[in-house]
This record gives C-alpha cells, structure tokens and sequence, in this order.
C-alpha cells in the first residue's frame, strides 16, 4: 500500500496547510482535507494546490464544505448541516496521500466527537505540526500525549518558524517523537521557495519506513 499520512497541528494558524503543501509536493502526492471551515478567503485545497502545483485530479473534494470559518462542530450547526464522522473514510488513490485535519487534534467534528478520535479508527501515521516559538513544548508534548492515549501512530514532529534548538531537542527528549526538521517563515511564499526550504529543512526517509 502506498504511503499515506494525516497532518495535524498543534494549533490553528500555525503553518500547517503550507508544510501539508510541502509535504505534498515533496512526496509527489494526492491532497485530501476531509472537513473544510470557512469559505470567504483562499481554502486549504486551494491553497495547497497552488503551493505544490498539483493538477486537479490529485486535490480530493472535501467532504463538508462549511461556510463559516469556525470549529467545525459549530459551522455545520450555523450551516445547518450534520457532519458524519463515520462518512469519513481516506480515498483510495494511486500513489502516497497526504490527508490534513482541521485546526487541532481535540477539534470538535460534532458534538460527541473529536477529530482525533477519527484519526484513531483510521490507523494512520500522523505527522504533528508545532511552533517552534515559546509554548511550543508544552502544546506539542500535550499533543503527542493525546495521540498516543489513542494507540495513534506519531510518524514525527514538524517545526515551523525560527530556529530554536533548544525547543526542539526538548521536545525530542521528552516525548521520544523524531522531530523531522523545521520549516522557516518564508518572506515570499511561492511553489519554488517552500520546496528550496522543504528539501533543505526536512528528511523525510524516515516517513517510507
């Protein structure tokens, strides 16, 4: 079976989509973001699309398209729709996939169900977003402390920001997670950059094992 991996973040606004972008390209994949919120400004798909220059039939259709840019729980009771966890099944495509959750892990899908507990019955590896910035070890070992409480794979640890090292080895350290690398603000973010900045701050070999 070809590779396939759930981003996730350890918080929202955090850089996620754009190493999902990254992560995309780098791997030659299919993009799937299952539950999308908000719909006003650039959306995830459209914005990974864009940064990993993929053709249109390696973007998989969301499964709720929600237009208010909130908690997904919460945008399909103002669209006044139901979202359906069990619906929410990865999409068999040729070659690797990488699949990007909504904000964060305990993101709440309906009222009874978080995204990482649907993460937990797909049994994919996860690969956890985090800033490098202040706060970072504290909000990233919770994570991975939430993914294990679930039997949930932890592929490795992306940093996105400046470097800080001493973060980095700690969170290493603590959680015995492999951190992957680390992706720098770019000034100017276009397809030819972040891939420049993926390749010089990721080694993904460990991710084919």
């Amino acid at each position: 079976m070809s590779l396939r991996l759930v981003v996730t973040g350890t918080d929202t606004g955090i850089g996620k989509t754009v190493f999902a972008a990254g992560l995309t390209a780098a791997l030659g994949a299919s993009y799937w973001k299952p539950v999308q919120s908000g719909l006003e400004e650039e959306t995830d798909s459209e914005t990974v699309a864009r940064l990993a220059r993929l053709p249109a039939e390696r973007v998989i259709p969301e499964a709720w398209r929600l237009r208010t840019p909130a908690s997904p729980h919460l945008a399909a009771e103002l669209d006044g729709v139901a979202i359906d966890p069990d619906a929410l099944t990865p999409p068999d495509v040729a070659g690797p996939l990488v699949i990007e959750g909504a904000g964060g892990l305990l993101v709440p899908l309906t009222r009874r169900v978080l995204t990482v507990d649907v993460f937990a019955r797909w049994g994919l590896p996860v690969v956890l977003v985090a800033r490098t910035a202040l706060g970072t070890i504290n909000h990233t070992l919770l994570s991975l402390e939430a993914l294990r409480a679930r039997d949930v794979s932890v592929a490795g640890v992306a940093l996105v920001g400046e470097e800080h090292a001493d973060n980095a080895s700690a969170i290493a350290e603590f959680s015995g997670a492999p951190v992957l690398g680390r992706l720098p603000i770019l000034p100017e973010l276009t397809p030819e950059r972040l891939a420049e900045a993926f390749a010089a701050g990721f080694d993904l070999s460990s991710l084919a094992r």
